[in-house]
């Protein structure tokens, strides 16, 4: 079996879930976030895109119901043991295959959690899931259920976490070699790739970003490659994955001779991630995080460049996305404790002359701070 945590850990954490239910005086839970499952059973797939719901009661039972193309991915990724497939067919009705299920396993009147926040479930497929299960149990929003035990990482989960920032920082010395004049994007995407894979690693939640010259400025993928120009810019936002836990990493690589506002900006970087650091402590309020990026950043007369958010949560994220929950923002007030991992970046993008800087990284919150996982410098690099 490709299950990569112990029986023990994987019964450990479905425990912790059922107290937590308990303490919101819920029945069961019914996931849809593959994130959760994985979390809780080690099941991995993709085929979270269609109907596809984990149930898990109070009392530690749990059935999957899904399509039979994953009927054996379940056996092989997971410890699931009751696993009950709906049939694709004209007029299906998975929703209602679940309250069957469910009736089995005396749901009926009960007071079940869902994962409303989830890509697994869309709205349609939401307001069929309420429609089958009117009248039956009373649903209840629990989509942060799961996520609240997942952000802080075990001493097993960790091992992963380290693993793919390594796998980063590979995949940054290919784009630091490769990034010169001339250079093709499609090259050097191609090379940070290949080194996560060379390494065991696995494809990322969502697609690497780079952009280079004016949109260098954008924090997102978009189709189409250029090749850099003498005097350029390439940022790049991307990460290391290894059991679909991810370490991100984030640079601003300058081609030709550096413009003197950019280095500027780039030292203002390097306060605001120290600044940041520093803040970013067991027991304080993670929003802090973000008011020490806003503070420096705002001192250096970068007000208006600067984002409203400085990083999120990292872990074992699936496609279309790999930010987790929590996010870095003003006011937040979830409390930092050891074992939570977060990409720290400290973007600022001057529009007005076509300028960006971008360094980050990801850190690992320990018992009286926190450490960065990438062992690869923020120095400013220029090819």
């Amino acid at each position: 079996m490709a299950v990569h945590f112990s029986e023990q850990e994987l019964a450990e954490r479905r425990a912790k879930a059922c107290k937590a239910m308990a303490a919101q005086g819920l029945d069961g839970m019914l996931m849809f976030r593959q994130e959760s499952m994985y979390y809780l059973t080690g099941y991995d797939t993709f085929g979270y895109v269609f109907f596809q719901c984990l149930y898990l009661g109070a009392d530690g039972r749990m059935f999957l119901l899904t399509r039979v193309p994953d009927l054996r991915q379940a056996r092989h990724t997971s410890v699931i043991e009751d696993i009950r497939i709906w049939v694709d067919r004209e007029g299906a009705t998975p929703a209602e295959d679940l309250r069957a299920v469910l009736d089995e396993y005396k749901c009926k009147a009960k007071r079940l959690g869902v994962e409303y926040e989830a890509y697994g479930l869309t709205a349609r497929n939401g307001k069929r899931l309420e429609a089958a299960l009117a009248g039956f149990c009373s649903l209840v929003d629990a989509s942060e259920l799961v996520n609240t035990l997942r952000v802080a990482k075990s001493p097993a989960e960790l091992v992963y976490v380290r693993k793919a920032a390594e796998l980063a920082d590979a995949a940054l010395a290919e784009a630091n070699r490769l990034a010169k004049p001339g250079a093709f994007e499609g090259d050097i995407l191609a090379a940070m790739h290949g080194a996560v894979f060379r390494g065991g690693g696995d494809d990322p939640g969502n697609e690497y970003i780079i952009g280079s010259g004016k949109d260098a400025l954008l924090c997102r993928y978009f189709s189409g490659r250029r090749h850099l120009d003498s005097q350029d810019q390439l940022m790049l936002e991307f990460a290391g994955v290894y059991r679909h836990y991810h370490a991100c990493l984030m640079r601003t690589i300058l081609i030709g001779k550096p413009d003197p506002r950019q280095v500027a900006m780039h030292k203002c970087a390097l306060e605001a991630m120290q600044a940041c650091q520093e803040a970013l402590k067991p027991g304080r309020p993670i929003g802090e995080v973000f008011d020490a990026y806003a503070r420096v950043w705002d001192a250096g007369g970068y007000r208006q460049y600067r984002f409203n958010a400085c990083g999120y949560s990292l872990g074992t994220t699936f496609a279309p996305n790999w930010m987790d929950w929590p996010m870095l923002y003003h006011g937040n007030p979830v409390l930092a404790e050891p074992g939570m991992v977060f990409f720290l970046h400290m973007i600022v993008v001057d529009s007005d002359n076509n300028l960006a800087m971008a360094p980050g990284y990801t850190v690992e919150v320990t018992a009286d701070g926190c450490k960065p996982l990438s062992k690869t410098p923020l120095d400013l690099v220029v090819n």
